[in-house]
């Protein structure tokens, strides 16, 4: 038992000596550089901080110069009873801020009296809704001349249009192109509504008021007398933004035109006119209390016969109010058919109902392979014109119930 214990006591002095062999392998000096790299670790990370406080508070410093430099010559700060800062502006900024404000307000009053014309019957020498916001302001006078030839094959019922030049366009006409339009009427004589057969597009001419197109187009017209149809040629100035300007249209009515002889015709431009393609189902909604008008798109009823099933239509709905334009909504895309239902509603801004002069420009696209292509587009509302729209006051006179009634698509 004796030589157990002395066992035990001898392992247990043996596992000290060696904890302390252990704990004495690291000397003084390294524990102390130990601590000194610590401490410089400590002292750079202090010394870090304090270098990019010193950059922040130099930037904000230098901010507030400049912003004072800045408002020192149209920017008066002064302190009312309640400590509320008030910054009143010189009247210099006043004066320059207004002349942009005016000048801001010209331009769509202009855009608005655009608009507006389209609100009276179609009258001709009037400008088309898709070229609203495209044409500048240029002055009246020439336009120019077009020469093309026609030549009808009654054998296989076929229009052959060769465009050949157009000649003396106006000044501000740099790069003009020809679009095309083979329109019919409606075998009803006391309808104005006309269905677009064909469309197509020239070359875009670079740089020349005497442009050469020398262009061949063939339309089929079967199953169409010639005593319905007309030709409809613009020329137009081009825009990559798709915001042609319109130089100058000629019409070409088809009944007179010969069999089987090639006419040569040099028309002179005209000033655009309208025509009615087809129809549009409106809904007119006033809520008064939320300041709002419900616009609903319910249907399209197109008079085009060469309804193309693979391609899909939409709406597109812009509202001016008080000549200050809100942002534009459109619907969702539905397959075009002779009547295209749509049944969506829109809600915009309306401050005031009764007081405020609101214009609503409805336009229709449909969707191409390349992008898209206007059918036609149509306004209403409240903005002063010599046709009252009845349609805007039938809603007036029934708030917060809705108003339907159809309006002309025109293009």
């Amino acid at each position: 038992m004796a030589e157990m214990l002395l066992l035990q006591k001898s392992g247990n002095m043996s596992f000290r000596y060696l904890s302390l062999q252990v704990y004495l392998h690291f000397s003084d000096t390294l524990k102390y550089s130990l601590l000194g790299l610590a401490i410089a670790l400590f002292l750079t990370a202090l010394i870090i901080l304090a270098w990019k406080m010193h950059q922040y508070y130099s930037y904000k410093a230098t901010l507030i110069v400049k912003d004072k430099k800045l408002n020192s010559g149209s920017v008066v700060e002064k302190k009312t009873e309640g400590n509320i800062l008030v910054k009143s502006l010189s009247p210099v900024f006043f004066e320059f801020a207004r002349k942009e404000q005016d000048s801001k307000i010209q331009l769509m009053q202009k855009e608005m009296e655009k608009l507006e014309v389209h609100l009276t019957p179609s009258p001709p020498s009037t400008e088309s809704l898709d070229d609203v916001g495209s044409d500048s302001d240029h002055p009246q006078g020439p336009r120019g001349k077009l020469k093309f030839n026609l030549h009808y094959n009654k054998n296989t019922s076929t229009l052959i249009l060769s465009v050949i030049e157009a000649t003396d366009l106006p000044e501000y006409s740099r790069d003009p192109f020809l679009r095309i339009r083979v329109l019919s009427k409606a075998n009803d004589p006391q309808s104005e509504v006309q269905s677009v057969l064909h469309e197509c597009e020239t070359r875009v001419v670079k740089n020349s008021r005497n442009p050469v197109f020398d262009e061949d187009f063939s339309f089929s017209l079967k199953n169409y007398p010639l005593s319905s149809i007309s030709l409809k040629l613009e020329v137009k100035d081009f825009d990559k933004y798709s915001r042609h300007t319109l130089i100058g249209e000629t019409r070409t009515a088809l009944k007179d035109l010969k069999v089987s002889e090639n006419l040569e015709f040099n028309e002179d431009l005209q000033e655009k006119t309208k025509d009615i393609i087809g129809e549009v189902l409106i809904s007119l909604k006033c809520l008064p209390t939320a300041q709002k008008i419900e616009v609903g798109i319910l249907k399209f009823r197109s008079s085009s016969s060469n309804i193309i099933k693979e391609r899909d239509v939409y709406a597109r709905i812009d509202v001016f109010s008080n000549h200050q334009k809100q942002k534009h909504q459109k619907s969702s895309l539905r397959a075009k058919s002779k009547v295209t239902v749509f049944n969506e509603t829109f809600l915009f801004s309306l401050p005031d109902p009764g007081k405020t002069q609101c214009l609503i420009l409805i336009s229709l696209y449909e969707t191409l392979s390349t992008g898209k292509k206007l059918i036609g587009q149509t306004t209403l509302g409240s903005q002063k014109t010599k046709l009252k729209d009845n349609h805007w006051d039938m809603m007036m006179q029934t708030l917060r119930q809705p108003v339907a009634d159809w309006h002309p698509l025109y293009i």
